[in-house]
Formats: structure tokens, C-alpha cells, sequence
């Protein structure tokens, strides 16, 4: 390999393994192959500039804002008493709320972390209260927030269809099914480990309690159908929708619910603020590292590496899937995508493996990333707000992974059922 080879590589991996945050990690690099290339050094600015100016990246930032307007407006805690009292009286009643209430929100916020934050908050405290560890409560939050991901609108589908240039709104489709079933996969895991466990049924709620929380609940509620419906009703784009969605939750949270003051908007735009500059930053330094890694021809040697020698599209996928999830465990998951999203792109299309579908392994891969211990993004949102080590989370999370990875070899192997709502 050349010397530029040999530094995006080996030594991206190196700054990774010492604990360099990979933004940082991604920069040096770049700036090493500058500095032995003499590669004019406008080159990294050029692509940094050039990485974000898309417009359909613009939905992050304000899905990023929509989740944060939710959460401060108290439509979270709206949804998860909506929830509560449909589910509650089931076994693992308290869990099933976190999963339903989770579903809605991720159907605005489009974000995992914000899902995980939102809901976090409130079901963690509410869970421990009821006899549930903390443990659990937190893994059961992680997991359901990374729903986010594949139910629409989803942020992780903007990137990858910006970086793929495939329709959006086709990606939103192809990662509904997959979403759902993962919901219902993390529902049974609740339901057996409540009969298990012999949890006390909880006391089912009246229909006067039901009309009062859906009275209450029913501008939340009506948000996803708003956003929704908005996009695949053509009224307006994806990127469009993330407008509405701040506009529609600030109205609530502002005029409807009172509970949202213009005096806490600057800290509220504030927290979104620095959540999309993380995402972005890592976006805008890996375009710089992705045109490095054209130039060299990584990408297109590695397929061709790969085209050599195996020549089984399924054992293909089977190879990327366990690197990609490997790669997501330890790596950021945005970044994975951004940096190695030519080259995934070229192995596809000389596997001849259809570009939505390819898209909703990408995503699910990239969802579960956000839970897997030790460095998922999700993880360590949960872990902050529960306050308890890596270690029992850790323990208590692997059973829905597990689930979770069953599903990813179903999206895989089936494509018609990703694809079912896109054709």
C-alpha cells in the first residue's frame, strides 16, 4: 500500500484505538496526507464546505430541533401517558409504555438520541419506582430508541440517501417493516421477562382515564400524521417536513400546552445546536477523507478484491453485515457511513443488489450500532441519564441485540420484505 493508504488506514484505526475522538481522528489524517502529499491544503476546507451543502441535509438540524420543542413542550410525556394507559394492565405493562410511546415520538423526532433522551427521562425514574432496575430500564430505553432510525422520518435515511442519491422518501418506506417488527420483537422479550419474573399486573385503566389521556394526548398524537402525511401526501419533502415539525411542536408546546416559554427557546434551540454540530462536523470532515479515499482507489480495489473472490452475493452480505456491525460497535456510525458509503455503494452494484434495499441494511445496521455495547451512541444517552456503568446495561441489552440481529439477517436475506411498502 502507499504511504496515503497507510495513513487513512492504519492510522485512523491507531488515533481511534489511543481514544482520539473520531471527528479529531478523521482531521489528522487528512491533515497527515496534506503534509506528506503536499496536497494544496485548500483541499480540506473545499470538501468540508462541500459535504454540507446539501440541502436535504438540512432536515437534521431542525428533525434535531422538532425532538427538542417535543420533549420541552411536554408532548413526550403526553405520548407516554397515552401510552400508559392502553398497555399498562399487560405483562411488562410498564415496558410495553416505553415502546409505544417511543414508536410515536421517533415518528417526528427522526433522531435516536433525541427518542432516547425524550422518553428516557421519563420512563427510567418511572420503571425504578415501580421495582424495575435501572439496568434494565435504561436498556429497554436504548433499545427502543434506536427505532428512530427506520421508522420515518429518519435522519440516519437523509444521510444515506445524500450520500447514495436514492429517494428519501423510498428509504423512509423500505425501513417501516423492519421498525415494526423490531417493536414487536422488543415487546416479546418485555412480555416473557415480565412472566418470568412474575411481575404484579398492573391495575387496567378505566374509559374515562382512556378519553382524558386521549384528550390530552391528541396533539402529540396527531404530529406523526401531520409529518407523515405531509410527505408522502406530496405536500412537502423531507427536508420540508423537518420545518413543519418544529413549527407544529412549537405551537403546541407555545400556545396549545403552555408549557413551553419563549424565555427557554434559547436554551432549547441551544441543545439541538450542538447535537446537529456534532453530527455535522463528523459529515463534513468525512467527505474530506472519502475524496481521499477515492483518489487512492480504496474503495474501487476493494471491491475489486471482493469480486474475485467471492462471488455468492448472500456470502457478500453476510461479510459486510459483520464488519459493519463490528465497525459500529467502536465507531460512529454516521461517520462509517459517510467514509465507507462509496465503497459499500460500488460492492452493491456489482453484487446487483438493489439501492433501497441496500439502503435499509445500511440503516438497520447502523441502528443496532446505537445500542451494541461499548460505544453506542444510544448507550451512553441512557446510561447519562440513569446513572448506572456500562457493564449491567451492557448485560441487560444483549438479548434484544441478539433480536435485533435476527431481523437485520431478515431484511438481508428477504428483500421483498424491505422493500414490500416501497414497491
Amino acid at each position: 500500500m502507499s504511504m496515503i493508504a497507510w495513513i487513512l488506514t492504519a492510522g485512523f484505526a491507531g488515533l481511534v484505538v489511543l481514544g482520539v475522538p473520531f471527528t479529531f481522528a478523521i482531521a489528522l489524517c487528512i491533515v497527515a496526507v496534506i503534509t506528506v502529499t503536499g496536497i494544496d491544503p485548500m483541499l480540506f476546507p473545499q470538501t468540508m464546505v462541500a459535504g454540507t451543502q446539501s440541502f436535504s441535509l438540512l432536515a437534521i438540524p431542525f428533525f434535531m430541533l422538532a425532538g427538542e420543542l417535543m420533549s420541552a413542550g411536554g408532548l413526550s410525556s403526553r405520548l407516554v401517558r397515552v401510552a400508559d394507559v392502553f398497555v399498562r394492565h399487560l405483562p411488562g405493562g410498564m415496558g410495553l409504555v416505553v415502546v409505544v410511546a417511543s414508536l410515536v415520538f421517533a415518528a417526528v423526532s427522526g433522531s435516536a438520541p433525541a427518542t432516547t433522551a425524550a422518553i428516557g427521562v421519563v420512563m427510567i425514574p418511572a420503571m425504578a419506582e415501580r421495582g424495575y432496575s435501572k439496568a434494565y430500564a435504561t436498556a429497554l430505553v436504548v433499545s427502543t430508541g434506536i427505532l428512530a432510525p427506520l421508522i420515518p422520518p429518519s435522519i440516519a435515511f437523509v444521510i444515506w440517501g445524500v450520500i447514495a442519491e436514492q429517494s428519501i422518501a423510498k428509504l423512509f418506506l423500505s425501513g417501516v417493516l423492519p421498525g415494526l417488527l423490531m417493536a414487536v420483537g422488543i415487546s416479546v422479550i418485555v412480555v416473557l421477562k415480565a412472566l418470568r419474573d412474575k411481575r404484579p399486573l398492573e391495575k387496567a385503566a378505566t374509559g374515562a382515564e382512556k378519553f382524558a389521556a386521549l384528550k390530552e394526548g391528541i396533539w402529540a398524537l396527531l404530529a406523526p400524521v401531520v409529518v407523515l402525511g405531509g410527505i408522502y401526501g406530496g405536500a412537502f419533502t423531507p427536508t420540508e417536513a423537518a420545518v413543519v415539525a418544529c413549527v407544529y411542536a412549537l405551537f403546541v408546546g407555545v400556545v396549545i400546552e403552555g408549557r413551553l416559554t419563549i424565555a427557554q427557546l434559547p436554551q432549547v434551540v441551544s441543545r439541538a445546536m450542538a447535537i446537529s454540530a456534532i453530527v455535522m462536523a463528523i459529515i463534513a470532515v468525512s467527505t474530506g477523507f472519502g475524496f481521499l479515499v477515492a483518489q487512492e482507489q480504496l474503495a474501487t480495489k476493494l471491491a475489486s478484491w471482493l469480486g474475485a473472490n467471492i462471488h455468492d452475493k448472500w456470502i457478500m452480505l453476510a461479510a459486510l453485515n459483520l464488519g459493519f456491525f463490528a465497525l459500529a460497535a467502536v465507531m460512529d456510525e454516521i461517520a462509517i457511513m459517510v467514509i465507507l458509503g462509496p465503497m459499500l455503494i460500488g460492492i452493491a452494484n456489482q453484487f446487483g443488489i438493489d439501492p433501497i434495499h441496500f439502503g435499509a441494511i445500511i440503516v438497520t445496521n447502523v441502528a443496532i450500532g446505537m445500542a451494541a455495547p461499548p460505544v453506542g451512541y444510544c448507550l451512553f444517552v441512557g446510561m447519562a441519564i440513569s446513572g448506572v456503568k456500562l457493564a449491567p446495561v451492557a448485560r441487560s441489552i444483549m438479548p434484544f441485540v441478539l433480536m435485533m440481529l435476527v431481523i437485520l439477517a431478515l431484511v438481508t436475506y428477504v428483500p421483498s420484505f424491505a422493500l414490500a411498502l416501497v414497491n
